[in-house]
Order: C-alpha cells, then sequence, then structure tokens
C-alpha cells in the first residue's frame, strides 16, 4: 500500500475521520472509564465507528489508541496491558480499512509535564515508543502524535516512534491562544517552533487538531504552510467552538454543510489533509469528502 505522502502526492487532498469519543460515549462509556479497555471488550462497538467513517468516504481511519501510553494507562490500573490494548486498536480499525484505506493511529499526550518533573524524559520515551511498536504490530501504517501543546513532549514522542518502528509520523499540537504574534498553544509553543522542532525530529506530516473550529484554523493552516512550504499538513477542526449548556453537557455549533464550506479555504490555506476532531461524526465527514471532490473535479476541469 502506497504511503500517506504517496497518496497525497498522487491524489491533492486526502478526507481523514473524525471525533470518536461522543460515540463511545453513546454506546455506554462512563466517565472516567477506560476507552482503549473497549478494544478488547466491546470491539463490535469500535470496529462499528470504523466503519462508519469508512463508509462516510474517508480515506484515513483513525485508532481508539489516543490514551494507550502505559503513563496514561496506569491510573486505571492497565499500564502493563498497554501493547495488547494499542495493537488491539490498530488490528480492528485495519479489519474495516482492508488494503485500501490507510490505518493512522492516534497518539495523545500522557498529562506529564517534563518542566515540572512530573516524569523523566526515558519514561517517556519507553512509554511512546511501546505504544508505537504495538500499534504498527497491530495493522497500523503511520500515527499522529497528536493534540500536544508541549514541544518537549513532542519530540519525544517522534523521535520515539521514528526509532522504533517504520510508521509514517503526523506531528500535530493543539494550538488555543491567540496573540499578537498568531496561535500560540496552552504551554505557549509557537507554530513556526512547532514546525522547526517537529521536522527536526522526522515528522514526516505536520498538522493540527481540536480546540478551534474550522474558520479559526484556517489561519493556523496558513502559518504552519508559511513555516513548512514543502511538507504535508493535516487539519481536524473541532465543529466550532464548544458551548456548555446548562445541563453541563458540550454542543457544537458547526453543522456538516457549514464545515464543508470552509474545505476550500483550507485547501487554499495549504491543508492535504482534511478530517474532524471534537463534535464531528461521519455525517461531517461525508459533506468534507464531498466538497474535497467537488473541489478536485473543480480544479481538474480548469
Amino acid at each position: 500500500m502506497k504511503s500517506i505522502r504517496d497518496d497525497i502526492a498522487r491524489k491533492g487532498i486526502l478526507v481523514s475521520d473524525g471525533g470518536w469519543g461522543t460515540f463511545l460515549v453513546a454506546a455506554g462509556l462512563g466517565a472516567g472509564e477506560c476507552p482503549e479497555l473497549w478494544n478488547v471488550e466491546h470491539p463490535d462497538v469500535v470496529r462499528n465507528i470504523a466503519k462508519s467513517y469508512a463508509d462516510a468516504g474517508a480515506d484515513i481511519i483513525m485508532t481508539n489508541s489516543f490514551g494507550g501510553s502505559r503513563i496514561t494507562l496506569e491510573p486505571h490500573g492497565l499500564a502493563r496491558r498497554a501493547p495488547e490494548l494499542n495493537e488491539a486498536a490498530a488490528r480492528l480499525s485495519r479489519e474495516i480499512a482492508g488494503n485500501t484505506l490507510h490505518v493512522l493511529a492516534s497518539m495523545g499526550p500522557t498529562g506529564k509535564l517534563l518542566m515540572m518533573g512530573d516524569v523523566a524524559e526515558e519514561q517517556l520515551y519507553e512509554a511512546f515508543a511501546e505504544q508505537a511498536i504495538a500499534l504498527e504490530r497491530g495493522g497500523a501504517d503511520a500515527c499522529s502524535v497528536e493534540t500536544m501543546a508541549a514541544l518537549d513532549e513532542a519530540a519525544i514522542a517522534v523521535r520515539a516512534v521514528k526509532e522504533n518502528t517504520a510508521l509514517e509520523v503526523v506531528a500535530s499540537f493543539t494550538f488555543n491562544m491567540r496573540t499578537d504574534t498568531g496561535y500560540r498553544t496552552m504551554m505557549g509553543v509557537s507554530i513556526a517552533d512547532m514546525a522547526a522542532g517537529m521536522l527536526n525530529e522526522g515528522a514526516d506530516i505536520l498538522g493540527a487538531n481540536c480546540s478551534l473550529g474550522p474558520v479559526e484554523m484556517i489561519e493556523v493552516i496558513r502559518d504552519l504552510r508559511a513555516a513548512a512550504p514543502a511538507v504535508p499538513i493535516l487539519v481536524h477542526p473541532n465543529a466550532g467552538m464548544p458551548h456548555r449548556a446548562d445541563d453541563g453537557g458540550i454542543t457544537y455549533p458547526e453543522t456538516p454543510q457549514m464545515m464543508a464550506s470552509r474545505v476550500p479555504e483550507l485547501i487554499k490555506a495549504g491543508a492535504n489533509i482534511i478530517g474532524g476532531c471534537c463534535g464531528t461524526g461521519p455525517d461531517h465527514i461525508r459533506a468534507i469528502a464531498a466538497a474535497v471532490r467537488d473541489g478536485l473535479h473543480s480544479a481538474g476541469k480548469s
């Protein structure tokens, strides 16, 4: 199977999938419960989420492994099961992806801060390497070190993947602070510093996900493209800015059609892979995929 970068070179734009957590909660995942445990205890639920995105037209299917490092699993008493849970996550998505779609394995932050002494560099490296090896064994052909805010943790994660697997690596940060000099992460990392740091560690694809809606992401992707002119870029926006309801629930305002309407602007800004994060579902991805097809068809006519 061609790499994601090869497919981008051939097709121009790829469509990724959307959020997973909402569907797990709807299926019965309780507060404080470990989502990754569902890979072995409720595999049909996880497999059906992947299938819903494949059916919606996604070229890339992700995995239920965002919190799958042994450090993140430890509070659940599941640290020793990290290899098993990650391998199962990749295998379930691969069963749906077959040989035609890419499996992009999710690797999220640990919640530990190196600068505060919460964890040692060696511990982070070993945890991310163990997770990546298991994801590759389960059938992933790439991984997304995603929703990152700290440059040091992301650098260790990317390095661990590159040195221990043959997986393509996406390095995707979440930029949630608007400043006079552009967006930054909650740890103060600028888009330019993120791009330079991740490319220095060997990241194959750069990206931005979560926190922002598609409108705000246009500026982020434009700045990321300026910082990395020759590198493929992924964008996974939320379905708009979240609103907290009176009952404490979170809602997202952007309909599938609203998100799809921003696809041309995201492509113009420099995005090569477009999907969704919080608040998005198969209907959003179906609309995004249609917008991508329409754009490529129009470009082919011109």
